[in-house]
């Protein structure tokens, strides 16, 4: 694609990323075919390629964002397919992110929005406000039939219970069963520690029975993604700052062999860390080695080597990936072979590339597309008849569970599990998890 910035445009190193990544687009139109919002709506505007056209229009000429700008941007899930699909070699993420920038910096959106935005931002990456607010959903549910669609949408996703606080949460180090493999520091993230406490503890479990030192770093909380996707840079890259010191004061006093994270969509984050500080004189080198060192869960388990599962498993798991995990991050095998070494039987699901509409807060900002996207991701996974869900993002294991009634867990508490951890809560009672310790080697010997 060519491209007009002037000279003084691309002294800006935003600028210039994006008119790298302009250039390198060749119109083929190959992303269309995978981008959920093209495929529900069918308007070439809401494609990777309409989307392209907006930004650069918008980047080139350095104008305000306008309505119609703003209204196909927020329709984008950044879930990322089109990165995967394209055959150049796009960046869409890295474009799409300062497309946003520039519309929070250049575009006044309607009160109601703005408030929501806020909210958003300043509630669900602090865990503290987080559980007072679900506190407040559950209180005001009674209403929820005549709320705005948004705020219906937030009252249906809060859980019916809120743990309390994990302590395994709380800054700390977590010593290795027998002698110590490796030292990680764990990113126990913001929305999670309060939606679901047990996907941490499960990790850190899993962790620790494998010869793993975990870190709970002081000073170390969201990773910022989901400001970053609002286009709050500033927001952003305050928690990334507070994340690359914080696991570098670790590096530097015991070592690291890697930071462990078991939210996908952090994952992506925590990982472009380098790019986003590359301009940042103090934070560029400490903010690429913490992304060298990033690695999800089930990519650093597939690289220690899963134990042997310690009860019969078998059971039938529909492996949702998330588009974090399989676009972002480009993990695809390692979740699916643990699974297999531990026993479950894994079944793909239909049209796996497709996003579930939850993308961080999509699914609270644009609800009626989200609500589509999750109904056909259910319908899919529905297909394959599993006793079990299982995925590596909270955000897609909260709006697929709104959809249906099998349960879903994480991918670690299965793990967890079948290595010698207590049967995920959900599944307690569900009559295919109902097994027994499989015989120990010398039984099966004497036998």
């Amino acid at each position: 694609m060519q491209t007009n910035f002037s000279i003084a445009q691309l002294a800006d190193a935003d600028v210039r990323e994006s008119e790298k990544i302009l250039r390198a687009c060749v119109h083929c139109g190959f992303c269309t075919a995978t981008c959920p919002t093209y495929a529900l709506l069918g308007d070439e505007l809401d494609s990777p390629r309409g989307r392209i056209y907006l930004m650069k229009d918008m980047l080139e000429n350095d104008k305000p964002a306008t309505e119609q700008v703003v209204k196909h941007i927020d329709r984008c899930l950044s879930c990322l397919s089109c990165m995967t699909t394209c055959p150049s070699g796009v960046h869409y993420m890295h474009l799409v992110d300062h497309g946003r920038a520039h519309i929070e910096k250049t575009y006044r959106r309607p009160a109601a929005d703005r408030l929501m935005r806020r909210m958003l931002a300043t509630v669900l990456p602090r865990p503290g406000l987080f559980r007072l607010a679900l506190m407040a959903a559950r209180a005001g549910s009674p209403v929820a039939g005549v709320l705005p669609a948004k705020l219906k949408g937030m009252l249906a996703l809060a859980p019916k219970r809120i743990p309390g606080p994990s302590a395994v949460d709380k800054p700390q180090v977590i010593p290795a069963e027998g002698a110590r493999r490796k030292r990680v520091a764990i990113l126990n993230g913001c929305a999670q520690q309060v939606l679901n406490t047990a996907i941490n503890e499960s990790t850190v479990r899993l962790l620790t029975r494998h010869g793993v030192e975990v870190v709970v770093a002081k000073g170390a909380g969201c990773c910022g993604a989901l400001t970053h996707h609002l286009g709050q840079t500033d927001g952003s890259h305050g928690f990334a700052r507070a994340n690359i010191l914080a696991w570098t004061r670790e590096i530097e006093r015991g070592g690291l062999d890697a930071i462990v994270i078991n939210t996908s969509g952090c994952g992506t984050t925590v990982k472009d860390y380098g790019f986003m500080f590359r301009e940042d004189k103090e934070l560029a080198d400490k903010a690429a080695r913490i992304s060298a060192l990033a690695k999800d869960v089930t990519e650093f388990m597939a690289e220690l080597g899963l134990g042997e599962p310690v009860v019969e498993t078998g059971q039938v798991v529909a492996y949702h990936s998330a588009c974090s995990m399989q676009h972002g991050q480009k993990i695809k095998t390692p979740p699916r072979a643990l699974l297999g070494a531990a026993g479950f039987q894994i079944r793909e699901v239909p049209e796996g590339h497709l996003c579930c509409g939850s993308a961080g807060t999509y699914n609270l900002l644009q609800p009626e597309i989200a609500t589509k996207l999750r109904d056909r991701k259910v319908h899919n996974i529905e297909s394959t008849k599993p006793q079990v869900i299982a995925a590596g993002n909270i955000g897609c294991m909260t709006q697929i569970a709104s959809g249906t009634g099998i349960p879903i867990v994480h991918t670690v508490e299965l793990l967890d599990w079948a290595t010698g951890g207590p049967l995920p809560e959900s599944l307690k009672g569900n009559p295919a998890f109902v097994t027994q310790a499989k015989p120990s080697p010398q039984v099966q010997a004497a036998e």
